[in-house]
């Protein structure tokens, strides 16, 4: 019984704490030193417009201010910068891709966006104008279009789950996480999955951020509509403790309740 004993507390020791390196970003990989350069993958595949995006489209015309009033969106009062874009305002003044992949301007109609970069639909809406516009090609055109922010969702072993927007075009995992409160030390970096929407359909990818070699994986950068998912570490799911203190206590409290099953069954026994 007693060997029992010991067996139990040893096992329940061994796998109650969570190790330093399960909850450490950015590990070296033993080739890398501090002040070390890391060549970090920066070219990208351009996104391409989802259902469901908000554009903000901006157009100015030096020499032909009267005409561009007839094709932009009316928008009640003004003011309120960034924060404002943020709590709904480009929700309502923005141009949202529709269910059948298109955007809807004055004057110049349905616009086919969905699977589009923002380059491409910009020179598309700029051809139109001076197609039906009345634009001048020396008018000096200047067509603008951006995602409302950088928008993605995180669920799971999160401080802060739920959705946030960026207002970057560029930004990591890591930033992404800092943003939404960081991970307790109960989240599994060790295997992070993102789900990303493609053309096709969804894909599912994982990365591991307790390695520096996260930085060069194509998933260190996040897109536009990516779902993040932690999942809890073994620890929590068992209740043992997360660090020292609290598998202490874990033990002590298991190691009574065994001692003092195993002195009323000897007693027991006895009698």
């Amino acid at each position: 019984m007693q060997k029992l004993i010991v067996f139990l507390l040893l096992a329940l020791l061994m796998g109650s704490c969570i190790p330093t390196k399960r909850i450490t970003y950015l590990q070296s990989d033993g080739n890398s030193e501090n002040d070390s350069l890391i060549t970090i993958e920066k070219v990208q595949s351009p996104y391409r417009l989802q259902i469901g995006d908000v554009l903000s489209i901006q157009i100015q015309a030096p020499y032909d201010q009267d005409l561009i009033a007839d094709f932009t969106k009316k928008t009640a009062g003004g003011g309120g910068g960034a924060q404002q874009v943020l709590q709904g305002g480009l929700y309502f003044t923005g141009y949202i891709i529709d269910r059948r992949g298109y955007i809807e301007m004055p004057q110049l109609g349905e616009i086919l966006a969905v699977g589009e970069t923002e380059e491409i639909l910009r020179d598309r809406i700029k051809n139109l104008l001076y197609q039906k516009g009345g634009f001048k090609k020396s008018s000096d055109l200047f067509v603008s279009v951006k995602l409302e922010g950088l928008r993605y969702t995180m669920v799971g072993e999160v401080n802060s789950p739920g959705q946030n927007t960026i207002l970057r075009d560029r930004v990591s995992i890591v930033e992404a996480v800092a943003d939404a409160g960081g991970v307790p030390i109960t989240g599994d970096l060790k295997n992070v999955r993102i789900i990303r929407q493609y053309e096709g359909g969804i894909k599912v990818h994982a990365i591991d951020l307790t390695t520096i070699n996260a930085m060069n994986s194509p998933y260190y950068f996040l897109k536009p509509n990516d779902v993040l998912v932690f999942n809890p570490l073994p620890q929590k799911t068992l209740g043992t403790g997360t660090n020292g203190l609290q598998s202490f206590t874990t033990i002590i409290s298991v190691l009574t309740t065994l001692i003092t099953t195993y002195l009323l069954i000897d007693n027991l026994t006895s009698n």
